[in-house]
């Protein structure tokens, strides 16, 4: 039902995980690409080059472990700043650069980034045009669908961002104003795919297989983008993969679930050190548990919520396969 995209020199699966800032860190990453995820992309990390040395920005670079391609998202409003942000992370090691026109965040829009950008052409047009001359890997946009329901201006920036050598469009189906409350809408999805030549990725409520089969018939897009769908569960892109397939498919066992866990929890340790890391550990824990566990998510939550060493935290994660859900 989709076949591979082609970007730049890459050949891609376009069944993607989105950039989630604190969820799709390098761990979260590696796990969803082995689950299916044809594509990942880093969470955003600011243009700001004073910024680039703080430890958050630190674990947000390109990551030469990582197999291609090595998408780095970046936020901004300054076009001179995000072209040199851009070859920044590609002499770091980005293989691909996408820009944010999508964070709905009042912190992120009040300082005119993110989708408070789609209310400005021409601050975006000076912007792809200053990002897509300063590096020689492709580079992609994501945004939304507007700003709000009277402004629904994404046709007209796609078509902008492919005559700026944008090579790649993805649209969330909200719009600003909407954050992520309500229904994705994809009438502006189908829109975009109708007016440019670029491959058009869909996003928003694709949380299943039989979803994503059916945004991808209406819409016409040439893939699809998974945001909170992953949360807890990085089979779903095999779910998705196999719809779209036509292909069986098996959600994961009891054990498979908790080996997973224990891989991701372990990992944020390792990555984020023991005390942001067990820190972070906790949200992911209980996505886990909401998803696979529902019976005795609240136990699992509160005793959880409670551990402050990784040991703890692992030893509690072992002990479920044992334990009743």
């Amino acid at each position: 039902m989709i076949t591979p995209i082609r970007l730049g020199g890459f050949t891609i699966h376009p069944v993607m995980l989105a950039p989630m800032a604190g969820v799709t860190d390098r761990v979260f990453r590696q796990l969803c690409r082995r689950h299916g995820a044809g594509y990942t992309v880093a969470e955003m990390t600011h243009s700001k080059p004073q910024l680039r040395t703080q430890r958050k920005s630190c674990t947000r670079r390109a990551d030469l472990s990582e197999p291609a391609p090595r998408v780095i998202q970046l936020l901004g409003y300054d076009p001179t700043m995000l072209a040199e942000a851009a070859r920044w992370h590609v002499a770091q090691g980005a293989q691909i650069i996408d820009l944010n026109l999508g964070c709905p965040a009042k912190k992120v829009c009040n300082v005119a980034a993110g989708a408070a950008l789609m209310r400005q052409p021409k601050t975006v047009a000076a912007i792809f045009q200053a990002v897509t001359a300063a590096v020689d890997v492709p580079v992609t946009v994501k945004m939304r669908t507007g700003t709000d329901e009277n402004c629904r201006n994404a046709p007209q920036l796609a078509r902008m961002a492919e005559d700026c050598g944008i090579q790649m469009v993805v649209i969330h189906g909200r719009t600003r104003r909407q954050k992520f409350q309500g229904d994705a809408e994809y009438d502006t999805i189908a829109a975009v795919k109708q007016s440019v030549s670029i491959p058009v990725i869909a996003n928003g409520d694709i949380d299943s297989g039989e979803k994503a089969r059916s945004v991808l018939e209406y819409t016409g897009a040439d893939g699809v983008m998974v945001g909170r769908a992953s949360y807890g569960n990085p089979w779903v892109f095999a779910q998705i993969n196999a719809a779209l397939t036509a292909t069986p498919w098996q959600p994961p066992e009891r054990g498979q679930v908790i080996d997973t866990m224990l891989e991701h929890i372990s990992g944020l340790h390792a990555l984020y050190g023991e005390t942001v890391g067990v820190r972070m550990a906790r949200k992911h824990v209980i996505w886990y548990a909401q998803r696979h566990f529902p019976h005795g998510c609240d136990a699992i939550r509160n005793a959880f919520n409670r551990l402050d060493t990784p040991r703890a935290q692992l030893k509690l994660i072992e002990n479920l396969i044992h334990e009743a859900a």
